[in-house]
C-alpha cells in the first residue's frame, strides 16, 4: 500500500508510504493518491485534509529504481506529467501539506498543489530534474509563479538547486518552517480547527474562487463573489454561524459540500 488514509475528528489524513524507498513517488502511487483525494472531496464527514510522509521523508522524488530509464519514453497517449489525476486544489476541503521531511521533483511539486504548506526546518527541498535531463513536473511551471513569484519560481525550476525549509519561507513557498517532529501535529491541529469551526460551503466557495482568480479580471471575482453569497446568505449556516459566535457556543453546520453548485452548476 503506497498511501495510507485515515479520519479522525473531521481530519483526513493521507500518508504517502513507501518507507523503503524515503516515499520516493512510483508503484501506482499517483492513482492512489488521486483516490485518496476524490474520497476527501466526496465525503461530507470530512472537512480538512492534511497530506504527509511516513517519516523520515516527506517524498524523495521519482523512484529511480530503473536506473538510465528511469525517465525513459513514455506511451504519449498515455503519460501525464501531471502525475496525480485528481489534485489536492480539485478537493472542495482545504489541503494542508506537512512537508515533514525531504520533499525532492515531484514530491516538492505535488506540495505545491495544497492550499497551504508547513515545512520542516532542517529538511531539503528542490525540483532538481533539470539536473536529471528531464524538467519540473505536477503542474509546476502553473503553481510555483503564483505561489512565490515569477522570480523565484525561475530560480527554483531552471537552477534545480536544493535549498532548507528556512530559504524555502524566504521564497515564498511555505506559510510556516518548524521543527521536523513539530510539522505534522501542527498542520493537524489547523485542519482540527478548520473542521470544527468554518462553515463547510463557505469554505468550498471559497477555495474554488480561489484557484480561479489567476485566470479572473476584478470584475469577474465581483461577479463570482456575489454569486456565492447569494448561495450562502439565507441559509441555515449564516445564521447559525452568528448565533454560535454570540452565544459561544460551537457552531453546528448543516450545509454539505457534496450537494454545492460549482460556478458553473
Amino acid at each position: 500500500m503506497t498511501v495510507l488514509f485515515d479520519v479522525a475528528d473531521g481530519v483526513a489524513t493521507i500518508t504517502l508510504h513507501r518507507p523503503q524507498v524515503r516515499n520516493a513517488f512510483g508503484a501506482g502511487m499517483g492513482e492512489a493518491l488521486s483516490a485518496a483525494y476524490r474520497r476527501c472531496d466526496e465525503d461530507d464527514d470530512i472537512r480538512a485534509v492534511v497530506l504527509t510522509g511516513t517519516p523520515p521523508a516527506f517524498c524523495a522524488g521519482a523512484d529511480m529504481s530503473g536506473g538510465g530509464e528511469t525517465f525513459g519514453k513514455k506511451d504519449e497517449a498515455t503519460f501525464s506529467a501531471g502525475a496525480v489525476p485528481m489534485t489536492a486544489w480539485q478537493v472542495r476541503k482545504p489541503v494542508i501539506a506537512a512537508v515533514n521531511g525531504h520533499a525532492i521533483g515531484i514530491g516538492f511539486t505535488l506540495t505545491l498543489q495544497c492550499d497551504i504548506r508547513f515545512f520542516a526546518a532542517n529538511a531539503r527541498y528542490g525540483i532538481v530534474q533539470v539536473r536529471r535531463g528531464v524538467m519540473g513536473d505536477g503542474y509546476s511551471h502553473w503553481t510555483l509563479p503564483r505561489i512565490a513569484g515569477m522570480s523565484a519560481a525561475a530560480e527554483i525550476l531552471l537552477s534545480g538547486r536544493m535549498f532548507d525549509g528556512h530559504e524555502a519561507a524566504r521564497l515564498g513557498v511555505c506559510s510556516r518552517v518548524l521543527p521536523n517532529d513539530e510539522v505534522l501535529p501542527a498542520a493537524l491541529e489547523l485542519a482540527r480547527d478548520i473542521a470544527a469551526n468554518t462553515a463547510p460551503l463557505s469554505v468550498a466557495y471559497s477555495k474554488e474562487l480561489l484557484w480561479s482568480t489567476w485566470s479572473l479580471t476584478p470584475e469577474e471575482v465581483e461577479k463570482r463573489e456575489t454569486a456565492y453569497h447569494h448561495r450562502l446568505m439565507g441559509a441555515p449556516d449564516a445564521r447559525e454561524g452568528v448565533l454560535a459566535f454570540l452565544e459561544k457556543r460551537p457552531p453546528r453546520w448543516q450545509g454539505r459540500v457534496s450537494e454545492a453548485e460549482s460556478h458553473s452548476g
